[in-house]
């Protein structure tokens, strides 16, 4: 019977394996290489090898409310898009609150994780760590949950860069850049426009000389600020937004795109790309239309070649005495401390049912948790795929035959492939609240609404109509939160309350609708954004 569970990295996922851990009655053990909890979100001035790192002005893509643990709302007062700061503090409190941290082995690195001998009656693992004194030492475990995260290896694609041995100036990858410190007064380029090099572009442009970002196909930028100054993933991320985009996916993303397009003309900044808003995951900054009208930010096509300190673009176009270029271009995957066997792929991806287990295995008991994307933040996804690892390791929840689980990847890598644009630096996509509600299901914390408008209308409709919160998936089954209800009917008052630093009176209106309206909308501003 599971009892002992191993857990790789204290990041957010790992936090949130290490609570299901302990609801569910197991013991976990959590090994952290770094001294300290947070993982991607711990700044560190310097990068430390096979280790994640942002750089200081990070801000949050995802607001608070939508990016907490299910049972853990964050304060009122901590703003909707938080620094990175903020957001390790949130972190820290959940740790805290939940006396996590004396699970945690800090400065112990996972060496390698190996079936017992007897694998196949015990389902029991080998972890070998190596200490912060350099001392290996053999641990036993029923369960091991994977939590150590994809952005640690970045990659730089100087094969693919003809000329680049030429090149007289500096460059060095995304995963290097802490500040902008050091940068006054260059000609800089940034190649590649996700959000690290969105961002980075911004920050390099406030005290470069010049600064040129260079894409092969464009990206939809969306803000983090939506209609009415309310975050937009409040705004826009409701349970109904998401059966529309399911059933008239062509319409919704003709609507979003003129919305877009509405802000600044993606085609006239040179942005636009051929694959629609929800093909890839768009580039949210507030401030790179700005930069670009302001001339600070130059858009350029793809990079042809070096030719010493000149860049030459596929368009023709050359830039001159160019000083530094920095590569924002993603990361491999790589978990060097799991058997060969478990790493094999499906498409770009790992072959994990549902994103989380390995088929192959007799004894379901390794889960890998965290590794997925979705128009969403990952803290609510790795804790419901945490929340189901617990049950499956305890025997309360059943995973298909080998077989079964097999063409479900299939199927599952075919839609991901026609709905999504993959690729080995993008290797997986998930529809966010779809893939929400599919493992809600597994685990019995789906919930329903047809009941749920019955007995409670208002709570219903907010659950409906209103932001889709992670504390929707505490109201019923097993983890069942007594507090989920009332966060979900206090949701705008932490949204509301950090921007009270200055009162200003409400004008009188001259048509006034009663509050019920707004209250079971969730959010009026849904409406506008969509129209």
């Amino acid at each position: 019977m599971v009892q002992r569970v191993a857990v790789v990295g204290a990041g957010c996922s790992g936090l949130a394996c290490i609570k299901c851990c302990l609801d569910e009655g197991l013991e976990p053990v959590c090994f952290e290489s770094s001294d300290d909890i947070g993982g991607l979100w711990r700044f560190k001035e310097k990068p430390e090898p096979g280790r994640a790192k942002l750089y200081s002005t990070v801000v949050s893509n995802s607001s608070k409310e939508m990016m907490a643990y299910s049972d853990f709302p964050p304060p009122a007062h901590f703003p909707n898009n938080m620094h990175h700061t903020v957001v390790l503090q949130y972190l820290r409190l959940y740790a805290q609150h939940f006396s996590l941290l004396r699970h945690i082995s800090f400065q112990t690195t996972v060496h390698s994780v190996q079936q017992r001998p007897d694998f196949s009656i015990s389902g029991q693992w080998e972890v070998l760590t190596v200490g912060r004194d350099g001392e290996e030492e053999t641990h036993v475990f029923d369960a091991v949950m994977v939590c150590s995260g994809h952005f640690t290896q970045p990659h730089l694609p100087l094969q693919d860069i003809k000329g680049i041995q030429t090149f007289n100036g500096r460059y060095f990858h995304s995963w290097e850049y802490s500040s902008a410190g050091g940068l006054e007064g260059k000609t800089v380029l940034v190649i590649g426009i996700g959000n690290s090099g969105g961002d980075i572009a911004v920050d390099v442009s406030r005290v470069a000389k010049q600064v040129f970002l260079s894409s092969r196909s464009g990206a939809w930028v969306v803000p983090r600020v939506g209609d009415g100054g309310l975050p937009v993933d409040v705004v826009s991320g409701i349970r109904l937004a998401s059966l529309l985009m399911w059933l008239l996916p062509s319409w919704i993303d003709g609507v979003m795109k003129k919305k877009l397009n509405q802000r600044f003309n993606h085609r006239l900044y040179g942005l636009q790309p051929s694959h629609g808003i929800f093909s890839q995951l768009p580039v949210v900054n507030d401030d790179l239309p700005g930069r670009i009208i302001s001339g600070r930010v130059v858009i350029k096509p793809n990079v042809k070649e070096f030719c010493g300190s000149s860049i030459v673009f596929e368009d023709g176009t050359v830039v001159d005495k160019m000083d530094v270029v920095i590569f924002a271009t993603g990361y491999e995957y790589d978990f060097p401390f799991l058997p060969v066997a478990l790493q094999t792929k499906a498409g770009h991806r790992l072959t994990l049912y549902k994103h989380v287990f390995p088929p192959s295995l007799e004894k379901a008991t390794l889960a890998v948790v965290g590794f997925i994307h979705g128009l969403g933040s990952i803290i609510p996804l790795a804790e419901m795929q945490a929340r189901w690892a617990c049950l499956v390791f305890k025997g309360l929840r059943k995973l298909p035959p080998e077989k079964l689980m097999l063409q479900d990847i299939h199927s599952d890598t075919k839609r991901m492939h026609q709905r999504f644009a993959c690729s080995e630096r993008n290797p997986l996509q998930v529809d966010y609240i779809h893939y929400m509600e599919d493992v809600a299901q597994e685990v019995g914390v789906k919930p329903q609404l047809f009941s749920l408008l019955l007995r409670e209308p208002a709570l219903g409709l907010r659950v409906l109509l209103g932001p889709f919160t992670p504390y929707q998936y505490r109201l019923r089954g097993r983890g069942q939160w007594p507090g989920a209800r009332h966060a979900i009917h206090t949701l705008w008052e932490r949204i509301y309350c950090p921007f009270g630093t200055r009162l200003v009176p409400e004008p009188r209106p001259e048509r006034k609708w009663p509050m019920f309206v707004f209250v079971a909308l969730g959010t009026p501003a849904f409406l506008s954004y969509l129209l």
